[in-house]
C-alpha cells in the first residue's frame, strides 16, 4: 500500500506545519488590530483603507496578511519547488495566467470573508492550503475571532488548535437523513437557482454565515452538515475553497461537484464553478443524487 505524499520529501512535515501554525498566529494579530481599530504589528499602515475590485472589497487588512504570508513562506520554508498562488498577487499587473503549474503549489486567501470582516460579523477567515498536483493536501483556516486555529493533513487526520497550544478534535453531527441536515450557506451571495435548489432538497435548517472557511468550520463542530456552492454571475475561486477542501477531507467528509466529480486546482483561470457540495460525508452521495435530479429536470442546461 502507497502512503500518499502531503509534502515533499525534502520537507518535514511537523517542521512546517510548525511554521504555519506561527504565520497564522501571526496573521490573526494583525487582523484582529485592524478590526478593532488599533495599530497593526509587523509596521502595516495604520489606516484601514478599502478599494472596490471586480471580485469585492480588497481591505489594507488583506494586503498586510498577503504580505506576512508569503514573505513568510519564502524566508521560512527554503523548498523552492513550489508556487505560491494568492489572491491578492493574481490582481497585480505582472500576474499572468497559467503560470503557477508546478506539481508543489501555495493556494493562500488572506481574508476570506472581507464583507464580513469589514461588516464586523467575526465571520471572516485565514485560507492556506497546500495543493500537489491539483489536489489539496493540507489546509490551514484560521478563525481570529474564535480563537481557532483549524488544520487538516489528508491521510493523518484534522484538528483544531487554540492560542495556548491546546488540540481539539472535530465532531461531526450525528444527523443523517437529509430531513434532518442543517445547511450553512452565504450570508451575502445570494441567488434564486440557490433557493431553489435548497428548497428542492428540503433540509431541516439554513444557518447564514460569511467565509467558506467558517462555513466549513460549522460542519466540523457539529453545527451544521452540509455546504453548497453554486456558481452564477460569479464563481468562487481556488483560495476560496482550497484549504477548506483540505481540511474536511482530512477529517473524512466529503467535497465534490453534485455530479461527484472531483474539484481539481490550479487550472487556467483558478475558477471553482458548477455546483460544489461540501459535508460531513455520512449522506453525501444521496445529498449529490438529489441536487442532479433538481438540475436535470429544473436546470437542465447548467454545467455542475
Amino acid at each position: 500500500m502507497s502512503i500518499e505524499l502531503v509534502v515533499p520529501e525534502e520537507v518535514e512535515l511537523v517542521t512546517l506545519l510548525d511554521e504555519l501554525r506561527k504565520l497564522s498566529w501571526a496573521s490573526a494579530d494583525v487582523l484582529m488590530a485592524y478590526a478593532r481599530g488599533e495599530d497593526p504589528p509587523y509596521g502595516f499602515p495604520k489606516t484601514l483603507t478599502v478599494e472596490e475590485g471586480g471580485d469585492g472589497p480588497v481591505s489594507a487588512a488583506d494586503m498586510a496578511v498577503n504580505e506576512l504570508l508569503i514573505s513568510g513562506l519564502k524566508d521560512k520554508l527554503t523548498f523552492k519547488e513550489w508556487d505560491i498562488l494568492s489572491e491578492e498577487t493574481t490582481k497585480e499587473k505582472s500576474f499572468q495566467q497559467n503560470q503557477y503549474k508546478k506539481d508543489w503549489c501555495w493556494i493562500i486567501d488572506p481574508l476570506d470573508g472581507t464583507k464580513d470582516f469589514l461588516q464586523g460579523s467575526g465571520n471572516y477567515a485565514v485560507h492556506i492550503a497546500l495543493a500537489y498536483k491539483q489536489k489539496p493536501k493540507i489546509g490551514i483556516v484560521l478563525i481570529p475571532e474564535k480563537n481557532e486555529l483549524w488544520f487538516g493533513v489528508v491521510g493523518h487526520g484534522a484538528w483544531f488548535e487554540n492560542r495556548d497550544g491546546s488540540k481539539n478534535h472535530f465532531a461531526f453531527s450525528e444527523r443523517i437523513d437529509i430531513s434532518k441536515l442543517v445547511l450553512v450557506s452565504s450570508k451575502n451571495h445570494q441567488q434564486q437557482m440557490l433557493e431553489n435548489l435548497l428548497s428542492a432538497l428540503s433540509f431541516a435548517e439554513i444557518k447564514k454565515i460569511g467565509s467558506v472557511g467558517c462555513k466549513v468550520a460549522s460542519i466540523l463542530r457539529g453545527e451544521s452538515d452540509v455546504y453548497i456552492s453554486l456558481s452564477g454571475n460569479s464563481s468562487p475561486k481556488d483560495w476560496d475553497m482550497a484549504a477548506p477542501h483540505a481540511i474536511i477531507e482530512a477529517a473524512g467528509g466529503k467535497f465534490s461537484h453534485a455530479d461527484g466529480a472531483n474539484l481539481i486546482y490550479q487550472k487556467t483561470n483558478y475558477y471553482q464553478s458548477g455546483c460544489l457540495i461540501a459535508s460531513h460525508g455520512k449522506n453525501h452521495e444521496k445529498i449529490c443524487q438529489k441536487a442532479m435530479q433538481f438540475f436535470t429536470s429544473e436546470e437542465p442546461g447548467y454545467k455542475v
